[in-house]
């Protein structure tokens, strides 16, 4: 799904990257001038790319949460959580760590724990934890 708006709706964005992780889009229309622009950005939707305005992005990453939702993580927590938005498996993250990957399964269990993230065949909670991650290191 492609979404076209002509305003810049960050708490909408937010909310469909959290409904809908992959093969989504949201770009603002005067930012698709060019039909070039806008078949790559369908493109790499149905590839299950998730396409989003610079503009939003820049938004989301700016806005400041009143709670920081990694609070209740332990360091150890924030650093297996900070390699996985690195885009590391458990078995490099077990590696970079000198854990073993039933420990980072672990951590990582006890990261979607306290971030509320419930196992959900609709969702991707790495995913949803990362998006966690990078909004309170904004």
């Amino acid at each position: 799904m492609l979404l076209l708006s002509q305003y810049v709706e960050a708490n909408y964005a937010m909310r469909l990257l959290e409904e809908h992780p992959e093969r989504i889009g949201y770009l603002l229309k005067d930012r698709v001038f060019d039909v070039v622009i806008l078949l790559d950005a369908l493109r790499r939707i149905t590839e299950g790319e998730t396409v989003i305005d610079p503009t939003i992005v820049s938004q989301l990453f700016g806005r400041r949460r009143r709670e920081d939702p990694l609070a209740e993580l332990t360091d150890r927590e924030r650093e297996v959580l900070s390699l996985v938005a690195e885009g590391l498996s458990n078995k490099g993250i077990a590696e970079r760590l000198f854990i073993t990957e039933r420990t980072v399964e672990s951590h990582v269990k006890q990261i979607f724990l306290k971030l509320g993230l419930a196992a959900d065949p609709e969702s991707h909670r790495r995913v949803l934890a990362v998006l966690a991650y990078l909004r309170a290191s904004a």
